[in-house]
């Protein structure tokens, strides 16, 4: 019996031992720990909480076949260049505006505006904007001007108010979650529009903007006619209509670009080409 008693205190006396030395080691590691970064132990273990798995749009669980997720993070971005101070109504301006973008070959359309030190306006499809985020921080950095063509490319001219709608306040959200830039420019695929179409817009803040020289680069994929086109139609002032969807249409912009510009046409973005707000729901063709 004396020989089980000592044992049990010599139990006693070595978990006290035991629970000592961990307090310890808990001490030493917490005050480590306070002087590690932000979200890493001294040990080198990152206690920070996974991010949740982003969602797509559409609601769907994780990432869409065929579509780049954006993880940017979904803070406000630099404010884009101020439009430049061109009077034009004395420059020769023109705007240039590409449809249904942004697709692959937009990437190359931004190196050649930015060699020639052009600004053009992008009326971008919805559902390509959510595919594409990164071709839309790349189009405002550069100073060119994004506008609304519809998520779907619907016609909207034959579609009911709830459509039109759905079709441009969707287009308008997913460019303000890339961008955090609201649109104020939309054109109807199609230029089909209508009273619907121009009260939905002016509800939304939105100018219909047409065009003046549409050179059929989506029915005649050859760059060589695109650019003939362009140069035999342009005149100060207008709006020319290309898709930056279509490789040959691209490889037809550095033709028209030198050309105009030999001839003294500045490129500028709608909203300079006009140089004063627009009027929400109505029709804009030329200057």
């Amino acid at each position: 019996m004396a020989r089980t008693g000592a044992f049990h205190r010599w139990c006693a006396a070595a978990a006290a031992l035991s629970v000592c030395g961990w307090l310890s080691t808990l001490q030493t590691a917490t005050a480590d720990d306070a002087r590690a970064p932000a979200g890493l132990a001294a040990n080198g273990r990152d206690t920070t909480r996974a991010a949740p798995q982003g969602r797509p749009h559409d609601g769907t669980q994780g990432t869409a076949p065929g579509r780049a997720q954006d993880t940017a993070p979904q803070t406000a971005p630099a404010a884009p260049p101020r439009p430049r101070k061109t009077d034009c109504k004395k420059a020769r301006c023109v705007a240039l505006t590409f449809d249904d973008g942004p697709m692959a070959p937009t990437a190359k359309l931004l190196d050649i505006l930015a060699q020639h030190q052009a600004r053009a306006t992008f009326f971008m499809v919805g559902r390509n904007v959510e595919s594409r985020p990164d071709l839309l921080r790349r189009e405002l950095a550069a100073g060119h001007e994004l506008a609304n063509h519809s998520y779907t490319h619907a016609d909207l001219g034959r579609s009911p108010a709830a459509k039109v709608h759905a079709e441009l306040s969707r287009t308008q959200a997913a460019i303000k979650h890339a961008t955090g830039v609201t649109p104020t420019l939309m054109r109807p695929p199609y230029g089909s529009t209508d009273g619907t179409v121009a009260s939905v817009s002016r509800r939304l803040g939105l100018a219909q903007i047409l065009w003046t020289v549409d050179p059929l680069d989506w029915k005649d994929r050859d760059s060589r006619r695109v650019e003939q086109r362009v140069l035999r139609a342009t005149k100060p002032g207008h709006i020319v209509l290309l898709h930056d969807i279509h490789p040959s249409t691209v490889a037809a912009v550095p033709t028209i670009l030198k050309r105009l510009s030999a001839k003294g046409y500045v490129f500028v973005t709608v909203s300079e080409l006009y140089g004063r707000p627009l009027t929400p729901g109505k029709k804009y063709i030329e200057r």
